[in-house]
């Protein structure tokens, strides 16, 4: 029984939260590849757009929840992800319509549409602070788990216990329906196939007739959606605070770069990359490791190969490793 006990261990403190935590960049990360690989720039203000996209679910959150409006067990915020969708897909397009298009027209170079991102992420984090505060917020209702440690611990005769948060299911869930959508839509749909046109070869893709206006707009509507469903699952799984999202911009780019820029697939590899880097690395491994050392052998430490804090750091070497030595990363995509 012992491995079973280090098996469920390692799941639930390590597995489970490292899958939840991978497809919530996996979504962010799909939004820079877009970008990048059709709008041919690195949107800087990916995380503080992420962040107040969030602001706006919460606040329709909010809402609801005074209506007295609910969904059961799950979370009230899947509600309100359209409203956040909406606002969002508005914010883009008006950052598009007053910055980013103007560089399109006159071709400027890539180092200058990075600048100007590095402007509307400033402009966006101001925005997001004055509605929400620099203070944590939390929105999560409902069932807050689908079974507890007690329930997993009766059911399996285990002396290791297991739960599984709501927030969790649903970010797993939510975020492997959007990759299946997101595929179909790119392979299987005419602007699915314009922008991977448009994005192979700009010159060809306006010779066929392809808009570029429009692929830009699609675009932009798309980075929106999975911009709100990001940043409003890492919300409900770990609270909503503005810095936080700041933060989760060196790990969405490591995941697209990791990738490779440009491949949706090695966006979504990248990002499970890693978070199962990030969490196997900080995460303490003596409760597991007395389960399967003989008695009297259990390690005294906790095994961890580095602290939590420094998590971020797995995440930046990571990053310097592929640019030294894969810059075109695991699926050959575009070097940055």
């Amino acid at each position: 029984m012992e491995p079973l006990n280090a098996l469920v261990s390692v799941t639930n403190f390590m597995l489970i939260p490292a899958f939840a935590y991978g497809s919530q960049l996996a979504l962010g990360a799909l939004g820079i590849t877009l970008i990048f690989s059709i709008l041919r720039f690195a949107h800087f203000a990916h995380g503080d757009t992420m962040a107040l996209g969030t602001a706006a679910v919460i606040g329709g959150t909010f809402f609801l929840q005074a209506q007295g409006v609910s969904i059961g067990g799950l979370p009230t915020a899947l509600l309100a992800i359209p409203f956040g969708i909406l606002v969002m897909v508005l914010y883009l397009l008006a950052a598009d319509r007053l910055v980013y298009k103007y560089f399109r027209k006159v071709k400027a170079k890539p180092l200058t549409f990075v600048m100007a991102s590095l402007g509307v992420m400033f402009v966006t984090n101001g925005i997001t602070r004055l509605f929400m505060g620099v203070s944590e917020t939390r929105f999560e209702d409902g069932q807050r788990f689908i079974f507890t440690i007690r329930e997993f611990r009766e059911w399996s005769g285990l002396a290791e216990g297991m739960a599984l948060r709501t927030a969790q299911a649903t970010t797993i869930v939510t975020a492997l329906i959007v990759m299946v959508v997101l595929f179909w839509f790119l392979n299987r749909t005419r602007a699915g196939k314009s922008m991977r046109a448009y994005s192979d070869n700009e010159d060809l893709a306006l010779l066929s007739g392809i808009n570029p206006e429009r692929v830009v707009v699609i675009t932009w509507t798309i980075t929106a959606i999975l911009l709100v469903l990001a940043g409003t699952l890492y919300g409900l799984d770990k609270g909503f605070r503005p810095f936080n999202y700041f933060q989760l911009l060196l790990p969405m780019f490591a995941a697209a770069i990791l990738g490779g820029l440009g491949s949706p697939l090695g966006a979504i590899v990248g990002a499970y990359v890693v978070a199962f880097a990030e969490m196997g690395i900080t995460f303490a491994w003596r409760r597991v490791l007395t389960y399967l050392m003989p008695e009297g052998m259990e390690p005294s430490t906790m095994m961890q190969l580095l602290p939590v804090d420094y998590k971020f750091a797995v995440t930046f070497a990571i990053l310097v490793l592929v640019l030294l030595f894969r810059p075109t990363g695991i699926f050959k995509g575009k070097v940055i």
